[in-house]
């Protein structure tokens, strides 16, 4: 296996053209660790937007038409009763967008790295349900749930599963956990995992639209979109949340916003319904950062996605919100000292794109906090400059020169969980090993002798000048030498962050390491459905590849 090996890199110099970003990087660079496979499959995928030519149109506020009885679920909506809302309230502008968002407001350039995070979103979920944190919370939710059953041919898939379902809401639960499990999915700017609490709830509402209403790839392109949007819009109504967050765990706050806006898209809501769907989730939101480094983290994102889903299904009978719910400091509000949404109308609502077409995403090569990108990249740089094999008995010390943030500051981390939000950790892995791998966190590997020895000699240190923002920090890795010498490493911008994107080829090496569960052939239907995306193909068409048989 060839190594990728970490050079301080000073970001892109500048995007592409659109066009150029269609294309996919022939190069034959591989990934570390899982993202290595033995059974690599054959990369066939040419570009990541075909199928999705349309006229482009800018987007215009509606007279409240509700197109929810065009996609009916297995149930009788409420009958929507029009209010006077104020016309330029950031509830009602979001609400409209929501409502009316179509394929054609979507730019090239957006399709395109939708699909790579949607195929990175299913991998890491297949993935992820192998984890302790997701068998347990499945064997919990489906004792729960009568019905919920291996062979039940009703319900919504549990992605990874030998042919499980369970209900749309709790396989939304399941599914959004097991994305999470490894934080191995995917993080925005400003920071959150806007993935994980979207698409397993649009994927487990698809599954219960039946019939002639059934919902086609390209809503759920579409409706996967709207819940990105949402999510990006509502972090920019607070500076504060542009950096690394310290209160409140973002996917669980516009996670759920996102995961209702999502469905009620998906389930063709007119303005009202939108609004009611989002006030309604914004008393599911919350959860503390305090939680970060635990098994109760990964639980965020799937009950963002779970109540997201039912805050869209709650509207859709009746139940309403606030209508100002995102204007108010005592709504929204309530997550951010700093609210502005005035600020955020300002800034955005003239901008013709959705915020993906300008901000791109990262897609994680290692199963750890983003933060840690960054460390193990400086770490290996130093592997590289090293004249000689690395003795740990020769080290004096070694130095990790990162922003200041506690929850990612832990010295001795005492759990796999802790293992993926510890700087000195992933540090000290990549100077012994010269990679990290999903292996790397397990037990036996985080409590070998030769590793706690290093981790005694390393220390952290927060330069003024570094930080705490996935799009302003730098890490740098130092080792003093018994002898007096010192090697030093530096990372700016790892690969696969936004400014140093995973290829296309890379982001299908990735989910087909992460997917060994299921058959080749199988990864390579989800592969190409995903390429398209396509108005023929139901939704269900790729549900049913998500199993592992």
């Amino acid at each position: 296996m060839q190594t990728i090996v970490a050079k301080q890199i000073s970001g892109l110099a500048g995007l592409k053209k659109a066009r150029s970003l269609q294309k996919l990087t022939t190069g034959s660079m591989r990934l570390p660790g899982a993202m290595s496979s033995a059974n690599q499959m054959e990369t066939t995928l040419t570009t990541f937007n075909e199928g999705q030519t349309v006229p482009r149109k800018e987007f215009s506020s509606t007279s409240g038409i509700d197109r929810s009885k065009d996609r009916r679920l297995n149930h009788t909506a409420a009958a929507v009763h029009q209010k006077v809302v104020p016309a330029k309230s950031v509830t009602t502008w979001i609400s409209d967008q929501i409502s009316n968002t179509s394929l054609s407001h979507l730019s090239d350039r957006t399709i395109h790295r939708s699909k790579r995070m949607l195929l990175d979103t299913l991998g890491v979920g297949i993935l992820g349900f192998q984890t302790d944190i997701a068998q347990n919370v499945m064997k919990t939710c489906v004792g729960l749930e009568q019905g919920s059953a291996k062979g039940n041919h009703k319900g919504s898939v549990i992605w990874g599963s030998r042919n499980m379902r369970a209900s749309p809401a709790t396989a939304a639960y399941i599914n959004g956990v097991s994305a999470h499990a490894m934080d191995f999915d995917d993080t925005w700017h400003p920071a959150t995992h806007p993935s994980g609490p979207t698409l397993p709830a649009i994927i487990a509402l698809a599954e219960s639209m039946q019939g002639d209403y059934r919902p086609s790839l390209e809503n759920i392109l579409v409706a996967y979109n709207v819940g990105i949007q949402v999510q990006g819009l509502l972090l920019r109504s607070s500076a504060s949340a542009k950096s690394i967050p310290c209160r409140f765990h973002p996917p669980a706050v516009v996670g759920v916003m996102g995961s209702a806006a999502a469905c009620a898209n998906l389930l063709g809501f007119g303005p009202e319904k939108c609004r009611n769907a989002l006030g309604i989730a914004a008393s599911f939101a919350g959860a503390p950062m305090a939680n970060a480094g635990t098994t109760t983290k990964p639980l965020h994102a799937g009950k963002a996605a779970r109540f997201g889903l039912e805050a869209a299904l709650l509207a859709d009978q009746g139940i309403e919100g606030n209508s100002k719910i995102l204007d108010m400091p005592s709504g929204f509000g309530a997550f951010y000292d700093d609210f502005n949404p005035e600020m955020l109308l300002k800034e955005n609502v003239n901008n013709p794109e959705f915020l993906l077409h300008d901000q791109d995403i990262a897609l994680k090569r290692f199963p750890a906090h983003l933060g840690m990108h960054w460390t193990i990249d400086a770490a290996l740089a130093v592997r590289s400059n090293l004249e000689d094999t690395l003795v740990v008995d020769n080290i004096k010390k070694v130095i990790v020169r990162a922003p200041k943030s506690k929850y990612i500051n832990r010295p001795l981390p005492s759990s796999t969980h802790e293992a993926r939000h510890s700087f000195q950790f992933n540090a000290c892995t990549a100077l012994l090993d010269g990679e990290v791998t999903p292996k790397s966190y397990e037990n036996a590997q985080r409590t070998r002798r030769e590793l706690v020895n290093l981790l005694e000699k390393t220390e952290v240190q927060t330069p003024e000048d570094n930080k705490p923002s996935f799009n302003e920090m730098y890490v740098e890795v130092h080792i003093h030498m018994l002898d007096g010498s010192e090697v030093r490493g530096r990372c700016d911008t790892p690969y696969g962050h936004w400014r140093n994107p995973l290829s296309d080829a890379d982001v299908v090496n990735k989910f087909s390491a992460n997917t060994t569960t299921l058959a080749q052939q199988r990864r390579q239907e989800i592969v190409d459905k995903v390429k398209v995306m396509s108005a023929s193909h139901n939704a269900s068409d790729l549900a049913r590849l998500l199993y592992a048989y």
